[in-house]
């Protein structure tokens, strides 16, 4: 079994002076962040609290979750401290924190203890006590055994109302999630990984553990910033970056003169050392992708969540035409299956425990091994999977099933529109009455036109609603209540 601290004394011990993290502050090699995250699991285990907390006799008492809020930085050294004290890690948004840290303590009850870590100030280059040519793995003291079926992080997300939910995932889940992720997306030594995705998000988490399975450098940004992002690919030095959708839009959106385009007005064009761009967290839509392929982009459409410790499908490359919702074959290691409904289900060794309650116990949330997602979608005679909707945003229209990304899909490609969602609000007649909501210079009157041209009636809009941005999250997903109260707003 392979976790974090045990692959960073195997990195350390071998290749101490390879950089680990790429920071704005400046790098640390691996000899270093071994050195940063045994501190740093010293003082989370001489706490009295976690102490108090590690002596629990509950059956199912397998460590206690550490509840840490913080910048990237932060994040990525708790990560790895508590993987050195064999302590679960519960990573908090810094913006919502207390709310956050309050559902989480309902749902793990006695179990969940939070704390903070003290600054570690800015990299700075420390003397490596291995500094051979030979490897020497056995030259560092090896970190205290944990079970591989321990939890080792718990990802705080939510149901499809709203209702609190945190995803425990295990040393084998996350193991084994990398381990697919670099057979589907080489990565080796030398290569380097551009982490600008929130790292209290499963996206941004999983590429801390794909680097050190692999051997990998972490590029660590504090939040996604689209020129610096830029600035950071253009280098030369990237080989793999993970985008959301909005992100993508970003990037595509950056002036000539800021972003090397090949004429003005273009969109930047990564140079040939990006070899894989991992696109997931939301829907990627037609025009999008083909601008993106258009200006050079190594797109990798992708589909996952907390559940399955990231991706679960990834699309590399295709002879095939590219549709909304393709995200390519299941990586190894997981099967599918698809109910009446078309909801899909998963199974596999990267599927999580389960979802976090006062006992610990795993297994809540799965059936047999198997975890329904709120995904519908289609799986074909070779096995290539397309996402054609999440099954708790259906809308009923005059009796008809109509998804919203069937609508968005269409709508997306009216002149003028720059981004769109569709919702409804309550109707006698129609029952949920679409709503249109859109960014961009088209007028309310042509988008409705161009519906009534390319929709069939059950699925057109009855009321069109120009905005200066959707409600996105930080993944860029859209956030389906507040669109639905937005557009009851302006009824």
């Amino acid at each position: 079994m392979t976790r974090l601290a045990t692959l960073l004394t195997d990195r350390a011990a071998r290749t101490p002076q390879a950089v680990a993290v790429r920071t704005a502050q400046g790098d640390f090699s691996y000899a270093q962040l071994y050195q940063q995250a045994t501190r740093d699991a010293r003082t989370l285990m001489n706490d009295e609290s976690h102490a108090d907390a590690l002596a629990d006799t509950a059956p199912n008492a397998l460590t206690v979750i550490t509840a840490i809020a913080g910048g990237a930085w932060d994040l990525l050294r708790a990560a790895f401290a508590c993987s050195f004290a064999g302590t679960a890690l519960a990573p908090l948004d810094p913006a919502n924190a207390e709310r956050r840290w309050q559902a989480l303590a309902e749902l793990g009850g006695r179990h969940i203890r939070r704390r903070t870590l003290p600054p570690s100030g800015a990299a700075q280059v420390v003397p490596c006590p291995h500094d051979n040519a030979e490897p020497q793995p056995n030259a560092l003291p090896a970190p205290p055994p944990t079970r591989h079926d321990a939890p080792a992080l718990i990802i705080a997300t939510s149901g499809s109302e709203g209702a609190p939910k945190a995803v425990m995932l295990s040393h084998a889940n996350l193991a084994a999630a990398a381990g697919a992720a670099n057979a589907r997306l080489p990565l080796a030594v030398g290569d380097v990984w551009l982490d600008c995705l929130p790292l209290y998000h499963i996206g941004g988490m999983s590429i801390l553990h794909r680097c050190l399975h692999a051997g990998a450098t972490i590029s660590l940004h504090e939040r996604f910033d689209a020129a610096t992002v830029w600035e950071d690919i253009a280098s030369g030095t990237v080989s793999h970056v993970s985008l959301t959708p909005a992100m993508l839009s970003r990037l595509l959106d950056l002036p000539h003169s800021d972003a090397g385009g090949d004429s003005a007005g273009a969109s930047p064009r990564p140079p040939a050392s990006l070899r894989y761009a991992l696109i997931g967290g939301a829907a990627l839509s037609r025009p999008l992708y083909e601008r993106a392929r258009a200006a050079g982009w190594p797109l990798c459409p992708s589909w996952g969540m907390s559940e399955s410790a990231a991706q679960a499908a990834t699309l590399v490359a295709s002879d095939t035409p590219w549709q909304e919702g393709d995200v390519g074959t299941l990586l190894p290691g997981l099967d599918s299956r698809c109910d009446d409904s078309g909801r899909l289900h998963l199974r596999g060794k990267q599927i999580m425990l389960g979802y976090l309650t006062p006992t610990l116990a795993p297994g809540v949330g799965l059936t047999d091994g198997w975890f329904a997602t709120s995904d519908l979608g289609q799986i074909n005679a070779a096995g290539r999977l397309r996402i054609v909707g999440r099954a708790d945003d259906m809308l009923i229209s005059g009796g008809v099933n109509v998804h919203p990304l069937d609508v968005e899909s269409q709508l997306a490609a009216c002149p003028g529109i720059r981004d769109i969602a569709v919702t409804a609000v309550a109707d006698p007649v129609w029952g949920d009455l679409l709503v249109a909501v859109f960014v961009g210079d088209a007028s309310p009157e042509s988008v409705r036109e161009f519906g009534r041209q390319q929709l069939p009636t059950a699925q057109r809009p009855r009321r069109v609603l120009r905005v200066a941005q959707l409600p996105r999250n930080a993944m860029g997903k859209i956030e389906r209540a507040a669109l639905r109260a937005l557009a009851q707003e302006a009824t």
